[in-house]
C-alpha cells in the first residue's frame, strides 16, 4: 500500500485526533502503528498533506492540523473524503464560484462550438425528464455549469470550477430537494442557453447573475451568521 492509498484515512484520523489535543496531530510513528504501515508510507502520506498546507510541521513540536486557510485543492480533497468544512469556507467556496461562473458565461457565448451546445441540450433534456419523474436535478446541475465553463475552451478554468464542485456535492443534493427549486433552475438554465446560443455575452451573464444569487441567499441563510462574521 502506498502512501496515497492510505491518504484519506489517515487525513480523517488526523483532524479527528487534532481535534481533540489542541490542533497537535499524532506522530509519524504513531500513524505507523495505527496503520500498521512502515514510517515511508506514511511520510509519503503527510508529504501531500503539507503540500496542500492542510498539514504544518513544527521544528521540535510536531505536526499540526490546520484547515483554515487551505487552498481550494486541499479543500476538495477533505470534501472528497467527507470531512466536514467550517461555514465560512462554504460561503467563500460558493462566492469565488458566482464570481467564476458570470464570467465564464460571458466568455461562453463567444466561444462555445457546437459539441458544447449539443452536451448542453442533452443535459437540458435529461433534465427535463428527471424533473418530470419528481427527481431532484443536482448532478445535471453541475453537468450543466461546468459544461459552460467548458465551453470557455479553457482548461485551467475548467479545472479550477470542477474543484469548487466537489466542494459541494452534497449540499446540491440538500438545495435540490425542494421540487420548486428543481423547476425554477431547469427555467433559468433554458434562459441562460438561448442567451448563449445566440451568442449575447451581456445577457448570458446578466442571467448568470440572477441564477446563482438564489443559490448565494440559500446559503447565506443556511450558514450560521456569527461564523461568517468572525
Amino acid at each position: 500500500m502506498q502512501g496515497q492509498e492510505i491518504l484519506p484515512a489517515i487525513a480523517t484520523y488526523l483532524l479527528d485526533s487534532a481535534r481533540a489535543n489542541g490542533g497537535k496531530a499524532p506522530s509519524e510513528r504513531d500513524l505507523a502503528e495505527h496503520f500498521s504501515v512502515s514510517r515511508g508510507q506514511v511520510r509519503e502520506a503527510l508529504a501531500i498533506l503539507e503540500a496542500m498546507q492542510v498539514i504544518e510541521r513544527r521544528a521540535k513540536s510536531g505536526i499540526y492540523v490546520n484547515t483554515d486557510n487551505t487552498g481550494i485543492e486541499a479543500m476538495a480533497f477533505l470534501a472528497r473524503a467527507g470531512l466536514p468544512l467550517e461555514n465560512r469556507q462554504i460561503y467563500e467556496a460558493v462566492e469565488v464560484r458566482k464570481i467564476h461562473e458570470i464570467k465564464a458565461a460571458e466568455l461562453a457565448a463567444a466561444r462555445a462550438d457546437d459539441e458544447n451546445f449539443d452536451r448542453l441540450r442533452d443535459i437540458l433534456a435529461r433534465s427535463e425528464k428527471r424533473i418530470a419523474q419528481g427527481e431532484g436535478i443536482d448532478g445535471l446541475d453541475q453537468e450543466f455549469h461546468l459544461e459552460i465553463v467548458r465551453a470557455t475552451q479553457n482548461t485551467l478554468f475548467l479545472n479550477i470550477c470542477t474543484a469548487f464542485y466537489e466542494l459541494g456535492g452534497n449540499r446540491l443534493k440538500v438545495y435540490f430537494r425542494d421540487p420548486d427549486r428543481n423547476r425554477k433552475s431547469h427555467e433559468e438554465h433554458k434562459q441562460i442557453f438561448e442567451a448563449l446560443v445566440n451568442r449575447d455575452a451581456a445577457l448570458a451573464s446578466a442571467l448568470m447573475v440572477s441564477h446563482l444569487r438564489g443559490a448565494m441567499s440559500y446559503w447565506s441563510e443556511l450558514l450560521q451568521p456569527a461564523e461568517l462574521s468572525d
